[in-house]
């Protein structure tokens, strides 16, 4: 009999994760809380069953996990560590692609008591970065290497011929966790020195990156990298930094997004019956809603009025007398709001994926510097790039659970052999791959 797969949320990555383990003789139950989200990524597939669900509702959550043999949970982030502990109960493992919030730390005993496997950061970042990562970082220890340096951006961008906005970006997926990872603080390791990086400062926290083959692009730091120093077992390292990449000027303008408030999450105002130009002037600036907003960000952001951020605030409409496209929420709502409006995938457009590791390695009589890059663009009319490297990794290490390929418990990243070879061995099948380059090698007298 094959096993079942419980699929928690339909949103815009799980496309390729539904039809590989459909494709592979899987049964699947599809939920969402937009029924139609569900049958659209069920549309064509054998063994797949679209179902309604609410996540709110435990009751019915809890006898969905029961009747399966395994949960991927595609809902958001703070959702996870409440499911979690129902598969537990249940004695039903868990798969997601997000990273390990403190919550779900603390269930890492009881998974382990119950033999249960809680897999996390198993995407694109976190996930296909841990794999490829791992993979040459052992590869240098096997030959007696030393990692001393470690620098890892990705990002989801725009292909270039789908850039078509001044912003330089468009959500390929959910809007809400693209601002929520925008407002969080981070950490990282530079020339033996801890930094730490206030949310509110975070976009003018960066650097340029050079690519080679696919340009330079903008970086800044990505939560926590410290905590991958004895995840990773680089202990002893200098710099260790996982950063993410953007379009040029993308840093400066999300920057005055910050200092503006934009991206608080409370008050969580019940009802906003106005404009965009005077929900800006009366809540955020807080200033006379009669004013002219350029003159009065101008003066609250110190711009000039040739600003290159000032143009695309009123491309992205902000001093329109439009009605905000939702009545309700904290300022993060209302700008995920705004952006999704002008900031959204086209029929037809294609959305790309870039990740670059750069790794310096010491060796008892060299220093080898060693890049490795994936560069993914979406389907014309068919899955994104984001979908594909966040979808699939998951899917096969759903896979390999259910095949008995994988026989562990706990809280876990997928951070060993086991996992990470044939993960990266089935994503090279499917076209998704690193190009490794050693770029320098000297001698160390």
């Amino acid at each position: 009999m094959k096993k079942k797969v419980l699929v928690l949320g339909a949103g815009m990555v799980a496309g390729p994760l539904v039809s590989y383990l459909a494709r592979h003789g899987f049964h699947l139950t599809v939920t969402d809380i937009d029924l139609s989200k569900a049958r659209a990524k069920a549309e064509g597939l054998k063994n797949v069953q679209p179902l309604r669900v609410d996540s709110g509702n435990t009751a019915g959550i809890e006898d969905l996990i029961r009747e399966n043999d395994l949960v991927i949970s595609l809902l958001p982030a703070q959702m996870h560590p409440r499911i979690a502990r129902l598969c537990i109960q249940n004695r039903r493992g868990m798969v997601t692609a997000s990273y390990v919030s403190p919550a779900m730390e603390t269930l890492d005993r009881d998974a382990q008591s119950a033999g249960v496997i809680l897999l996390n950061e198993i995407g694109a970042d976190p996930g296909i970065d841990h794999l490829s990562a791992m993979r040459l970082f052992d590869q240098a220890r096997s030959r007696g290497g030393r990692i001393t340096s470690f620098l890892s951006c990705c990002g989801g961008l725009p292909a270039p011929q789908a850039n078509t906005n001044p912003m330089g970006y468009k959500f390929s997926w959910s809007p809400l966790g693209v601002l929520k990872a925008a407002a969080s603080e981070a950490r990282y390791l530079r020339d033996g020195e801890t930094v730490v990086v206030n949310p509110r400062d975070l976009f003018s926290h960066y650097w340029l990156v050079d690519t080679g083959d696919f340009g330079v692009f903008e970086a800044y730091p990505n939560r926590n990298s410290l905590e991958y120093i004895d995840l990773y077992g680089l202990s002893g390292i200098s710099t260790l930094c996982r950063g993410t990449f953007r379009n040029i000027s993308h840093c400066e303008t999300w920057h005055a997004l910050a200092r503006l408030g934009f991206f608080s999450t409370e008050p969580d105002l019940e009802k906003i019956d106005c404009s965009i130009r005077r929900y800006l002037l009366r809540h955020l600036l807080k200033v006379n809603e009669k004013e002219d907003p350029k003159t009065m960000l101008m003066k609250k952001l110190g711009l000039s009025d040739s600003s290159v951020v000032l143009r695309k605030f009123q491309w992205l409409g902000l001093f329109d007398d439009r009605p905000l496209p939702r009545r309700s929420g904290t300022p993060m709502d209302i700008l995920a709001a705004i952006m999704m409006e002008k900031m959204a995938y086209r029929s037809g457009e294609q959305d790309m994926l870039l990740m670059h590791h750069d790794i310096t390695a010491e060796y008892p009589e060299s220093r080898e510097r060693i890049t490795s890059t994936l560069m993914e663009v979406g389907e014309r009319d068919g899955d994104s790039a984001m979908a594909r490297t966040v979808g699939l990794p998951a899917a096969i290490a759903a896979r390999m659970i259910l095949e008995d390929r994988i026989r562990l418990s706990g809280v876990l990243r997928p951070l060993t052999r086991e996992i990470y070879n044939p993960i990266l061995d089935e994503l090279a099948r499917l076209g998704i791959t690193l190009a490794e380059k050693v770029v320098s090698t000297e001698e160390i007298r």
